[in-house]
């Protein structure tokens, strides 16, 4: 009797201690009702914003024409009519070479000009009469065409000491003084325009497809003012060497700051676009290691978008190639996978 009674205790224990062990190791199951829970997302309704996507270079200013006026006959330089630095307009006179003996030259030629249509006249009339052959004739007209050309010559010459500006201008270098003797070929002046600038540069050929003639262009000078003009040319072919493509842009300079010759940064606008701004933070890599960002779609299912960097920086970035509007899944997005069902929370403040 007292055996049985000391069995039947152990028998008890063992099971309750069995049974404890049991619920310790295994999570209890869910209640009768109660499905599983979903995982929650933070998401952010974004609209579309407008951004403004630009191509950036560094550039090489120029004065817009640059020209060296060079002597066009030897000559003795009798006056200067203008300094280093003067502005002038198209036509001014630069300087005055000496005449030597080109006035008697052009007299010279004028008098037989002159000489040979009189001769021409006679011939003409008598040739009616049949008293000037007719050889003799074309004699007289080849002589006069041949004295015409020598008197256009002299009188050329008669404007080539007084050589003027190609166009309006500063004068920004002078080769001669009062008193030199030049030869034709000899350099006198460099004139250069700086009212517009050339703006050049070269772009990677990856970039070079992406612009045209007409954009908009902003320089920003290295003391922080910007001038404004458009892209005039874009090369066809890329330089050999560095398979960059060249590119250049007019740039109106109307308070005629001294840059030519500096460097610049350049700016060329492209046309806008219709972009999502976010944290670089919410940007993540797909399958194919492209970049894209995780959002929630009209079913609260995660859904994967892959974008076009349009601009990334320390602040923000733009991109492109997603429909809006859109819920940006702002926190817990690591905690998903594309496909999965979620519970969307609206988030406090956008990111």
């Amino acid at each position: 009797m007292g055996l049985s009674l000391v069995l039947a205790v152990a028998i008890v224990f063992w099971l309750a201690t069995g049974e404890l062990r049991s619920a310790q190791e295994q999570a209890p199951g869910p209640r009768e009702g109660q499905g599983p829970s979903l995982p929650s997302v933070e998401v952010d309704l974004r609209q579309a914003s407008t951004f403004h996507p630009d191509i950036r270079l560094q550039g090489q200013v120029e004065p817009w024409r640059r020209l060296e006026v060079n002597a066009r006959l030897s000559g003795v330089v009798e006056e200067l009519s203008v300094s280093l630095g003067d502005a002038v307009s198209q036509g001014d006179n630069l300087l005055r070479l000496s005449q030597d003996d080109r006035p008697a030259a052009v007299a010279g030629a004028r008098a037989r000009v002159r000489q040979l249509e009189a001769d021409l006249a006679a011939a003409e009339r008598l040739r009616s009469n049949r008293l000037v052959s007719e050889s003799e004739q074309m004699r007289l007209e080849s002589e006069l065409a041949s004295a015409r050309a020598e008197l256009r010559q002299a009188s050329l010459a008669m404007d080539y000491l007084t050589p003027s500006a190609p166009f309006d201008g500063t004068i920004n270098a002078r080769h001669v003084e009062t008193g030199t003797f030049v030869q034709a070929g000899d350099p006198l002046f460099e004139v250069v325009q700086v009212d517009v600038l050339k703006v050049s540069g070269y772009l990677p050929q990856q970039q070079a497809g992406r612009v045209a003639p007409g954009q908009g262009v902003v320089v920003s000078l290295l003391d922080g003012r910007e001038l404004h003009g458009e892209l005039t040319f874009v090369a066809s072919a890329a330089d050999p060497e560095t398979r960059s493509f060249r590119v250049e842009a007019r740039v109106a300079n109307p308070q005629g700051y001294r840059i030519a010759g500096g460097s610049a940064s350049v700016r060329i606008e492209m046309p806008s676009v219709e972009a999502l701004y976010l944290s670089p933070a919410l940007l993540s890599l797909g399958p194919d290691g492209r970049p894209g960002v995780l959002h929630v779609d009209d079913g609260d299912r995660v859904a994967f978008t892959t974008v076009t960097l349009l601009s990334v920086g320390t602040e923000g970035a733009w991109v492109s190639g997603v429909d809006f509007p859109v819920q940006l899944i702002t926190r817990g997005g690591g905690f998903v996978s594309e496909g999965q069902q979620v519970q969307p929370v609206s988030a406090v403040a956008g990111d």
